[in-house]
């Protein structure tokens, strides 16, 4: 297993994106989202990628029980004030029923600015990392100058950005520079494991090929994958492998495409428009919008809908 940057964590090179397993894709079911979970751990993956807007660490907690091997749990908040990141950190340790938590990050940064918004966020991380409650702290992000930030602060432990092969979902930049980006966070010894490396599912049609793409770039210990199936576990696990995946795993995902789904109760607030990075939601005739070729589907926006009437759904 490689270790991720200079924090001593040997990780599996496949993360389990839990958010595929929380209520902003559409997993209201513990039992159900915690058996795929821990289905995947027992296939040997060790370090799963969640997050407190995810609200999923129950899921988590469960999947766990009486596992025989250590899971290393990467989680992120928004939070930037000390004592909004103080209650994150000890409901993270609390209902994960865990002691230390591996890795912290500042939930979506997007600049050296925002880092320094939430610098009494990540000063108590520092703290909490020196009493031995975190092992590692650092940031994730979905732009290149929120890459660039991490690499340029001594304190950051752990870059997490989005990464993949059409360059989607990158909000200030193109392929090329984050790219570059990830590759000076490497050498300046940070440790790096991507995000959305299958586009949101838009890269889902040759899902080997996107995958390599984001491993191969170099500093890259690992890839966060959501999975909501066993049959996406065993696909990703044998790519992650270098081994050939059966012609009918491939037919058999690709017709469980998955696309975010705006309920006809819509009122037309807003919030979800303003929450979006990508810029895939928009107001028309005091309904919201959803362009598919743009959306993510990362689920942000379903958090902030106040009628829950944004939800993930599988298509076809």
């Amino acid at each position: 297993m490689p270790v991720l940057g200079q924090t001593g964590l040997n990780v599996s090179s496949l993360c389990f994106g839990t958010l595929a397993v929380s209520p902003l894709q559409g997993c209201n079911n513990i039992i159900e989202g915690s058996a795929v979970l821990r289905y995947g751990l027992e296939q040997g993956i060790n370090f799963l990628d969640t997050a407190e807007i995810y609200a999923n660490y129950e899921i988590i907690r469960r999947a766990m029980l009486g596992l025989n091997h250590h899971v290393v749990i990467a989680t992120k908040c928004y939070a930037y004030s000390q004592e909004q990141m103080q209650a994150s950190l000890e409901r993270a340790r609390q209902e994960l029923d865990r002691d230390v938590i591996e890795i912290f990050l500042l939930h979506e940064q997007e600049s050296m600015h925002t880092v320094r918004g939430h610098r009494e966020a990540l000063e108590y991380l520092l703290e909490a990392k020196q009493k031995g409650i975190v092992k590692a702290v650092g940031l994730s992000t979905h732009a290149v100058a929120g890459v660039r930030a991490g690499a340029a602060l001594a304190e950051i432990d752990v870059i997490h950005p989005i990464l993949n092969q059409a360059g989607l979902g990158i909000i200030d930049g193109t392929l090329p520079e984050m790219d570059d980006a990830v590759q000076l966070a490497h050498q300046m010894g940070k440790g790096i494991y991507a995000m959305k490396a299958l586009g949101g599912g838009h890269l889902s049609r040759d899902p080997v090929q996107a995958l390599n793409y984001a491993r191969q770039v170099p500093g890259v210990s690992a890839v966060a994958v959501g999975m909501s199936s066993r049959l996406e576990v065993d696909i990703n696990l044998r790519i992650f492998s270098g081994l050939e995946v059966p012609a009918q795993w491939l037919d058999r995902l690709q017709k469980e495409r998955r696309i975010l789904h705006a309920a006809d109760w819509c009122e037309g607030c807003g919030q979800c428009q303003d929450k979006c990075p990508q810029g895939a939601l928009r107001l028309e005739q005091e309904r919201i919008r959803v362009d598919q070729a743009k959306c993510v589907l990362c689920g942000y926006c379903g958090a902030v809908c106040p009628h829950f009437c944004l939800k993930i759904i599988r298509q076809g």
